[in-house]
C-alpha cells in the first residue's frame, strides 16, 4: 500500500517533470512549447508550495512515486456559490504509467477535495483530460457555463 506525502518546495523540478508528462501524455503541446512552460512553472510552483498556496500530495512506494494530484488555493471574489474569497483548482493529477489502473488518482481526488473541505472550501474547479473525465465525474464534479478566450488566436468571428 502506498504511502502519502506532502510535496515539499524541494520537489518543484518533480511537480514539473509530472505535468509535463501529463501533458505529453494527452498529445496537448509540442515538445518546445512543454518546454516553455516548465521553464515557467517551476519557479511558479515552488513559490507557491513555499507560502502555502499549492498543496502538493504524492502517493509513493519503495521511494517512488506512484501518483501526483496538486491544489492550488487561488484568490477569487466573493461569489453567490461560495462567498469566501478562496476557490480550490485541483492540478497537475498524474500517474506513473506502470501504477495506471489501481485506482491512485481516485484515491488522490478524495484526499484533495478533503484537504478542501477541511479549509473550508465552497467551490473547487478542474480542467479534465480525457483519462480523467470519467474519474471527475462519477465523483460528482458537474460541467460549469465556464467560457474561455485566447487573444493571441484571435477573434474568430
Amino acid at each position: 500500500m502506498p504511502n502519502l506525502r506532502r510535496a515539499t518546495i524541494g520537489d518543484a523540478a518533480l511537480i514539473a517533470a509530472h505535468r509535463h508528462s501529463m501533458f505529453q501524455d494527452n498529445n496537448f503541446a509540442s515538445e518546445a512549447r512543454l518546454s516553455e512552460m516548465d521553464a515557467a512553472f517551476e519557479p511558479w510552483v515552488r513559490e507557491r508550495l513555499a507560502d502555502g498556496r499549492y498543496v502538493g500530495l504524492f502517493l509513493e512506494e519503495d521511494g517512488h512515486v506512484l501518483a501526483a494530484a496538486g491544489i492550488f488555493f487561488q484568490d477569487f471574489p466573493p461569489h453567490w456559490m461560495d462567498p469566501q474569497p478562496t476557490r480550490a483548482y485541483l492540478l497537475n493529477f498524474y500517474t506513473a504509467p506502470k501504477a495506471r489502473g489501481r485506482g491512485f488518482a481516485n484515491q488522490l481526488l478524495k484526499l484533495s477535495v478533503e484537504e478542501c473541505r477541511t479549509r473550508g472550501i465552497g467551490v473547487i474547479t478542474l480542467h479534465a483530460s480525457p483519462f480523467g473525465k470519467p474519474i471527475y465525474e462519477k465523483f460528482g464534479f458537474s460541467h460549469s457555463n465556464e467560457m474561455m478566450f485566447r487573444p493571441e488566436e484571435g477573434n474568430r468571428k
